[in-house]
């Protein structure tokens, strides 16, 4: 547990903070705790008075952010505000927190660095674990459960809509004739073989296709427009959100969201371009290189609402 919180450097940090302009007293969400490393700095600008909700499917996550956030509250001893940690998908906010109470949403969306590491999880191939990768374990299917009952068509349409893969129908049926795949080392040896990396790419040949499978695992596309639909009706007049995503299908949905709701005057757009992490950043920490920040301030009158 030690070697995650070493490890994790969260991305666009000091970003993320400035465009939360977070306010002491105030009533924040971290849809998407991870390791906490956003979280901890937003209760470090919290007042005893603020308060803080986080959301969290993996267990073994939101058992390392309470840790990291009791420790945060402690330091400030008197002065610390609350903390409130929900183990569920970030899609379900709408049930947990009141409508018009928030001042700033805050979601890093994706696969965390703790999930990529460990093998047993499934999300990588970079080393060789079981074909799993969901983010909640302790139900839902599994990769490996995607990859052997879908029919070839299947699996081709999903490798392509959501790994962006113009090779999907080569991959699909490869995979179709390697089953039964049941780890990640098994499955990216059958990607790569079947659509071998080109000179001009950049990323292993099985990227793509493990992208497809974790978001139809995980449903994340799914989420991230449940949040987009809640946030407005959830935030009070100038409260903010802060979307920090990895991938074009993740960007797209919240760019669409923001410029529909600028358009129908209940956002007020505060990035004309997403915001990227400079050179320093990706020096440090190669995953900021393909982060994207947006964030919007809901207008005082937001028309478009209901």
């Amino acid at each position: 547990m030690t070697k995650h919180r070493e490890r994790h450097v969260p991305v666009l940090l000091q970003e993320a903070i400035e465009f939360l302009n977070v306010r002491p007293g105030g009533l924040y969400v971290d849809c998407t705790l991870g390791l906490a490393g956003h979280a901890a700095e937003i209760v470090r600008r919290l007042s005893a008075q603020g308060r803080l909700i986080g959301f969290d499917r993996d267990p073994q996550a939101l058992a390392l952010a309470k840790k990291k956030l009791a420790s945060v509250v402690e330091e400030m001893g008197t002065a610390a505000p609350r903390f409130e940690l929900v183990g569920e998908a970030f899609g379900s906010i709408a049930r947990h927190v009141d409508a018009g109470s928030v001042d700033g949403i805050l979601a890093d969306v994706g696969v965390s660095s703790m999930q990529l590491d460990e093998a047993h999880r499934g999300f990588s191939f970079q080393a060789d674990g079981p074909l799993d990768m969901r983010m909640d374990p302790r139900g839902g299917l599994t990769a490996a459960q995607v990859v052997n009952e879908a029919s070839e068509r299947e699996l081709a349409d999903l490798i392509y809509e959501y790994g962006e893969e113009r090779r999907s129908r080569r991959i699909a049926r490869a995979i179709v004739r390697g089953r039964p795949v049941t780890t990640t080392g098994q499955l990216a040896r059958i990607v790569a073989a079947a659509a071998p990396a080109m000179k001009q790419d950049r990323i292993h040949p099985a990227t793509r296709t493990f992208q497809a499978l974790r978001i139809r695992v995980n449903s994340e596309l799914d989420e991230i427009r449940e949040l987009m639909e809640a946030a407005p009706k959830l935030l009070k007049p100038s409260g903010r959100v802060v979307i920090i995503s990895f991938h074009s299908l993740e960007d797209r949905i919240v760019k669409d969201s923001l410029r529909e709701g600028a358009r129908t005057g209940i956002w007020e757009i505060l990035t004309k371009k997403p915001v990227i992490a400079r050179e320093e950043e990706m020096d440090r920490n190669p995953r900021a290189r393909s982060a994207k920040l947006r964030a919007a301030e809901r207008r005082n009158q937001a028309k478009g609402l209901r």
